[in-house]
């Protein structure tokens, strides 16, 4: 075929929107190399917080928020933090609440700095302190209120990139319009007794929407060490030990002061939060020096081990791993320690 049939010819399949599979950048390749690990330092970030303190309050905006976008973006207005997970901090000062809203993407709030804010989730208060884990699932009513002297700092964890890709945004503002049944979470105060409900729970997460921090580490003290000297415990819906939001897992990591941990590798997607402690992590070939509140991303497919310097160094670790694990993708591999 000459030159000049084969334009007619590729002209009339761009004509039809139909493009040759054999010339796709993608098709049939190897895969691509894996992304460079991202870092947000507390104490760069923490000033420049400090800056939209000044410009700007929820009643101006629906929340006083800076994205931690990935610089390496994948398209134009590509705002993920780690690929289908978006990750940023959250101000709210003395004084203000932010009004209520909900919407199909599941968040997470882990507090960094301050106390004397409330988030209402569904109408149900649950108080924020350090490195408490508080939860707004999809399509949950939820607004923060802040009665302190102090600025509350938290980072938050959504799903939202996943929901853009899947063209599954739907966001209301409020009012309140129905106010849904909620469990009181004295009710899963005992370990291993569960209360009896009058109607099946059948919601896609935990009807916990409060972790305090104090229990948390109490769990990771009681929970066996690992080969590799961690100790790590799961966030998880009581009522049935899966994890606390459907798309969204989040762990507590514990390391070994002087003991890096195995070297491991996956497809999830990962955000990092240091709730205490310093080290280092090595994510492929980037070594990230890590102090309290820092975050960094762990990208997929990198081999990675972390390593604390101090004693009771701690991550919260959010992932998509257990979505991934529900769909049958999960590809994971780990080099055990040995130590």
């Amino acid at each position: 075929m000459n030159e000049s049939d084969l334009e007619a010819v590729r002209r009339a399949w761009r004509d039809a929107n139909l493009v040759p599979l054999w010339e796709s950048p993608t098709a049939h390749k190897p895969p691509p190399a894996p992304d460079e690990a991202q870092h947000w330092a507390w104490d760069q970030i923490r000033p420049l917080l400090g800056e939209a303190m000044k410009i700007t309050s929820p009643d101006v905006v629906e929340r006083r928020v800076l994205s931690l976008v990935n610089p390496r973006r994948r398209y134009d207005d590509d705002e993920a933090t780690a690929r289908t997970l978006a990750a940023a901090m959250q101000v709210l000062m003395p004084g203000e609440r932010a009004r209520p809203h909900r919407h199909t993407m599941n968040a997470l709030r882990f507090v960094l700095e301050g106390q004397g804010a409330t988030t209402f989730v569904d109408r149900k208060p649950c108080r924020m302190e350090r490195h408490d884990l508080i939860l707004t699932p999809a399509w949950t009513w939820h607004e923060h209120a802040h009665e302190g002297s102090e600025p509350v700092v938290w980072l938050d964890v959504l799903d939202v990139p996943l929901h853009l890709w899947l063209g599954n945004v739907v966001f209301q503002p409020g009012p309140i319009n129905d106010g849904p049944r909620t469990i009181p979470d004295q009710a899963f105060a005992c370990a291993n007794v569960l209360p009896v409900l009058d109607q099946e729970y059948s919601k896609p997460y935990s009807p916990v929407y409060r972790y305090p921090y104090a229990d948390a580490v109490s769990a990771l003290g009681a929970a066996p060490r690992m080969s590799d000297g961690t100790r790590r415990i799961r966030y998880v819906n009581p009522l049935s030990g899966q994890g606390a939001m459907s798309l969204m897992d989040m762990t507590l990591m514990e390391i070994e002061k002087g003991i890096p941990t195995m070297l491991a590798r996956t497809n999830a997607n990962v955000v990092c939060c240091v709730a205490e402690g310093h080290g280092e992590t090595t994510v492929g070939a980037k070594v990230i020096r890590w102090s309290a509140n820092d975050v960094f991303t762990v990208p997929q497919n990198n081999w990675t081990s972390h390593c604390a310097h101090s004693d009771h160094a701690r991550l919260l670790v959010v992932t998509d791993r257990d979505m991934l694990n529900r769909l049958g993708i999960l590809r994971e591999e780990k080099i055990p320690s040995q130590v």
